[in-house]
């Protein structure tokens, strides 16, 4: 699951002051790199932006070790100085339906009481993460494992059932009930206080969408980030699809976004630094000609949602090297257009700023001593 804004009319709610710029999870601030705004007029629209911690040539810090979490490179810095046109120029990004307000949103469905919950099931707040990333015994290693496999499962039954005239809301029911059915928790439920079971992201919409009433379009497409909690453990995943009939430029994005992850996640194995995540992201998207969102990150997961480490999906230098235990997932969320995000008023839709559309694809990967496995690929119905 990944960032924030605010949700109602429009974009009335471009949030000031010194916002961190980088999110996780369910709109999770990041563990690192608090930054206040730089000079300019939008002050949040630059809180959002890409500018403080990418582009031009990245370069490792000296040493991991000894780079304060608490402040951010000056090289990595770079100043967005962008006039009111430049931000609010129409682009053709292809035809599509553009998401400027929500539909309908249910009341969170129940959970049965024999369903084993996560410790913010009733609070809405989780229990603060470990500060360094876990390293699993083997039976840590098959419990979120047997976590992923489900996920994975379920999004399986996503893409077989999702189509034209669906509800997002109906998305919500099918993870929900399949869930459940398991003898899972849907992750996202109550995490921080979101009201359904999974992240439904339609078109324009960046990511963490809440499901609602509103019917999918032929020629839309549709993010769904699906994470589930069994055994005491978290599996997450997301895929994008096609609705119908979609147009080249939205076919190209989804094909870019996919390939973003997937040759991200190529690199990974024991002795990798973290930031080369970040590098091989940025350098595919420009390849492909579509942008990152850098204020999305991925995360650790573990028996918590979101912790240790953060994974950017821009040029950075976040410290550290991956090693075989450690569970993460990669998820960018590559757009169109510009980079910057705006949240709608419910606090948790975030919108492209320019409309532009945004895909996004998620794995959660384990590091082995020889590379890394993907736990979140579906393999066939395992009997869950």
């Amino acid at each position: 699951m990944t960032g924030v804004l605010a949700r109602g009319a429009g974009f009335a709610c471009l949030v000031a002051g010194s916002r961190k710029a980088l999110m996780c999870g369910c709109g999770e601030a990041a563990n690192t790199l608090p930054l206040s705004t730089v000079a300019c007029p939008w002050s949040a629209v630059t809180a959002w932006s890409a500018g403080f911690v990418r582009r031009g040539v990245p370069r490792s810090p000296a040493t991991h070790s000894t780079w304060p979490c608490n402040t951010l490179p000056l090289h990595t810095m770079t100043e967005q100085r962008r006039g009111v046109w430049d931000l609010f120029r129409r682009v053709n990004f292809g035809s599509y339906a553009v998401l400027d307000n929500v539909g309908e949103v249910s009341l969170p469905q129940p959970v049965p009481t024999h369903i084993p919950r996560p410790p913010y099931a009733e609070t809405g707040e989780p229990l603060p993460p470990p500060t360094t990333p876990d390293i699993h015994s083997l039976s840590g290693e098959e419990a979120i494992r047997n976590a992923c496999r489900l996920a994975a499962e379920v999004q399986n039954a996503v893409r077989e059932n999702i189509k034209a005239g669906m509800t997002t809301e109906e998305v919500d029911a099918l993870v929900h009930n399949r869930a459940i059915a398991a003898g899972a928790y849907p992750s996202p439920l109550n995490y921080r206080g979101f009201p359904k079971s999974v992240c439904t992201s339609v078109n324009n919409v960046a990511c963490h969408g809440i499901p609602d009433d509103r019917p999918l379009m032929d020629g839309d497409i549709v993010s769904v980030d699906v994470t589930v909690f069994i055994g005491g453990y978290h599996g997450d995943c997301c895929e994008t699809y096609m609705i119908g009939e979609v147009d080249d430029p939205g076919r190209h994005l989804v094909r870019a976004a996919r390939r973003c992850r997937d040759e991200a996640i190529a690199l990974c194995g024991p002795g990798v630094p973290f930031y080369a995540i970040g590098n091989r992201v940025e350098k595919v998207a420009e390849q492909e000609g579509v942008r990152v969102v850098p204020c999305f990150i991925g995360h650790g997961i573990s028996n918590y949602f979101h912790g240790p480490p953060d994974i950017y999906h821009c040029y950075n230098f976040y410290p550290g090297e991956m090693e075989p235990g450690m569970t993460f997932t990669v998820e960018p969320v590559i757009t169109q257009g510009k980079e910057e995000v705006v949240l709608l008023e419910d606090g948790w839709t975030a919108v492209m700023l320019d409309n532009g559309r945004a895909a996004q694809f998620e794995h959660t990967i384990l590091i082995t001593d020889s590379g890394h496995e993907i736990l979140t690929e579906f393999k066939g119905n395992s009997g869950h």
